[in-house]
């Protein structure tokens, strides 16, 4: 059982005596008696009480702390301080902590005992699962994710949704529930139309012969860069009208705040000239951006020729599209042919970043079942035509959620409802959580709404959304043409740095017996692949964060190769003291805590659980990266202050090789839960 169950083990059964209405419990029976004493008894409230123990912010107040004092005490009409100690009173600390204290208005501190916190780290180290016990009852979870349209090669816009939806996946499993993965690839939408437009009008063969994969993605941009223009030119006039409307407002809000004859007036002008700045910039931006797509085009004459030979090709790709969902022949045909070079491409992209999905259920498989799903919502009462097209009006929203266009084309609404039933009856799963950029808020918010509707009520539907990945302009991380910089060259930028600031000559002559060329590139595979997820795992999910490459990739601060270093100079320690990880778990005697260094990494290793419980809990796997670095630190400053193999004597060298192979242990464990691998020696 994990150290933090434990402790709330223990006030779970002092609370069961305390507030148990049948005792003789009189500073209760005072406080309103049986009847209150109902109120605070509900199996609920006691478990939420119970758990309220937290690791403690401050040392100096013990290891951990627990304020449920103060919430019994509201309830029960007593001082929190008096209700603190009749837990107190009632609470079995015996060989777990030292004499619990009251601070403040009613905290209850903690002190593990040192022989107690000895004893868990030899419970973790000889247990395969490292204490954490699978969950009391245990979830179906179902995972959406990654899910990149396949036309085009992965970007560095993927990345989120990929590595943060891989290592929910990874944790939860650890936990004991059952987790299904499924990629649902973008493989049947109007990205196909554009590829095969692309290929009718401007594909070659010989290119494609001799790379399909080059050639496709050719196609794909060329396509998209001509929508874009003929929009730009539709759009840059009114662009520019907007901006000068916009500087309008500007200058009203100005005069405003200059004519402000009090505090308050001039407070609220110059919150409204904010607005309008802001406003402002963001017309000037579009219209410059508009200008600059039309202004690049014009430079260019062979794009620029395209381009008037095309102008509608907006629309074109749409006929294209619905020609292929239609089952034109001919359109099938090219997408028969094109898909699989398409998934050979992204499959390279996951093999080299160790992602592993158990269902890869595109859009395209859901395709035959679009129309049940329009008669389904029509069925219930939800879908209505209106304006031609098939809408489900939601009263909690402004605008519908349109299924069905008045040409019959459907969209990714309808799409995902289908896919809700087909997992609801193939998987049947408990909660189905779909790791998608915060962007699509609202069409989850509106997808979930109708799914009530439809009688999924007891199926936990979660968005878990996350931001966007900056460059260092902190803008959208983007090339300097303006595109979505490449997933895979991302990944070789990264293990080419990875190469250089780890694997340098320097470094490497001072390991043992050198690196072979071999070993240098498994170094820097696995270091500059974890750079990349470790860095964006860990920030918050729904944070926004800047890419920059060098921090990433750094020795020092909070980065994946700090961590997998911290694993590599324990596994050298063991290595050098003859002793492998297997033989000093089985031989594992608690270790002795003599010094501070021993004890503060004592506790960090314990608390490796608590890890995985916050990541469950938030569907955020920061807390596991935060972990990991706290124990890499933790075990840098064990390190320098507790030798091992120079002990004063056999007793605590072999002690702290405990400590050292729990470690190791812990980080590796961790390092693979979010997708990284370890290496040896660094």
């Amino acid at each position: 059982m994990m150290l933090v169950d434990r402790l709330k083990r223990r006030f779970a059964d002092a609370l069961a005596v305390l507030l148990d209405p049948q005792a003789d419990n009189r500073w209760l029976t005072e406080a309103g008696g049986a009847g209150m004493a109902g109120k605070v008894l509900s199996a609920a409230d006691r478990d939420a009480f119970a758990g309220m123990v937290r690791p403690t912010a401050d040392p100096r107040f013990g290891d951990y702390q627990s304020n449920c004092a103060m919430p019994i005490a509201k309830l029960c009409g007593k001082p929190p301080r008096q209700v603190a100690q009749a837990i107190i009173d009632v609470l079995d600390w015996e060989g777990l902590c030292h004499p619990p204290e009251i601070a403040g208005p009613g905290f209850i501190n903690l002190r593990l005992r040192d022989d107690f916190l000895a004893t868990v780290m030899a419970e973790m180290l000889g247990d395969d699962s490292l204490g954490v016990e699978p969950a009391d009852e245990p979830r179906t979870i179902l995972i959406d994710y990654s899910s990149p349209n396949v036309a085009k090669p992965m970007h560095v816009g993927h990345i989120r949704s990929t590595v943060i939806g891989d290592a929910l996946a990874r944790t939860f499993r650890y936990l004991g529930h059952r987790v299904i993965t499924d990629n649902h690839l973008g493989d049947w939408g109007t990205q196909f139309g554009m590829v095969i437009y692309g290929f009718k009008h401007f594909g070659d063969e010989v290119a494609l012969a001799a790379g399909p994969v080059d050639e496709l993605s050719r196609l794909y941009r060329l396509v998209n860069r001509l929508i874009a223009y003929h929009a730009a030119v539709a759009d840059h006039p009114g662009a520019v009208t907007a901006t000068a409307a916009a500087t309008e407002v500007v200058a009203r809000a100005e005069a405003a705040v200059s004519a402000a004859t009090d505090a308050k007036a001039k407070r609220s002008a110059e919150k409204e000239l904010a607005a309008a700045v802001r406003k402002q910039a963001a017309a000037r931006q579009r219209a410059e951006a508009l200008q600059a797509t039309v202004a690049a085009a014009q430079a260019d004459p062979d794009f620029l020729r395209q381009a008037v030979a095309h102008p509608g090709i907006a629309d074109a790709v749409l006929l294209e599209t619905a020609k292929l969902h239609s089952h034109d022949p001919e359109n099938r045909a090219l997408w028969e042919r094109f898909l699989p070079h398409c998934r050979d491409e992204i499959d390279r992209v996951y093999r080299r970043l160790d992602i592993r999905f158990d269902h890869t259920l595109g859009e395209s498989f859901y395709h035959d079942r679009l129309g049940d799903v329009v008669q389904r919502l029509r069925d219930a009462g939800l879908a209505t035509d209106s304006e031609g097209a098939v809408c489900v009006f939601l009263p909690e929203f402004d605008s519908p959620m349109i299924v069905q266009k008045k040409d019959g084309a459907y969209l990714y609404a309808t799409t995902d409802l289908a896919t809700l039933f087909y997992r609801r009856e193939e998987f049947r799963p408990d909660e189905i959580l779909y790791v998608v950029d915060s962007r699509q808020g609202e069409h989850f918010q509106k997808l979930f709404a109708a799914a009530a509707r439809l009688g999924f009520q007891g199926l936990r539907l979660e968005h878990v959304q996350f931001g966007t990945v900056l460059g260092e302009d902190g803008r959208p991380f983007k090339t300097r043409s303006g595109t979505s910089v490449g997933l895979e060259s991302l990944l070789d930028e990264a293990v080419a740095k990875a190469l250089e600031i780890v694997c340098d000559p320097q470094r490497v002559a001072r390991s043992d017996g050198g690196m072979d060329e071999a070993e240098r590139q498994q170094v820097a595979h696995a270091v500059g692949h974890g750079a990349i997820k470790y860095a964006d795992l860990a920030h918050h999910r729904t944070s926004d964060y800047r890419f920059e490459l060098d921090k990433m990739v750094a020795l020092e601060g909070n980065t994946s190769a700090y961590v997998q270093y911290a694993y590599a100079r324990a596994r050298g320690i063991m290595l050098k003291g003859g002793m492998a990880p297997e033989a000093i778990a089985a031989s594992a005697q608690p270790p002795v805590l003599g010094v501070p260094a021993e004890r503060s990494l004592a506790l960090t290793l314990a608390r490796f659980g608590e890890s995985l419980q916050q990541v469950r809990a938030d569907n955020a796997p920061n807390f596991l990266v935060d972990y990991l670095y706290d124990a890499a630190k933790a075990y840098a400053v064990f390190n320098d202050q507790c030798p091992v193999l120079k002990a004063d004597s056999p007793e605590i060298a072999a002690s702290r090789m405990v400590l050292v192979a729990l470690t190791a242990r812990v980080l590796e464990t961790g390092l693979g839960l979010l997708g990284i691998r370890v290496v040896p020696r660094m």
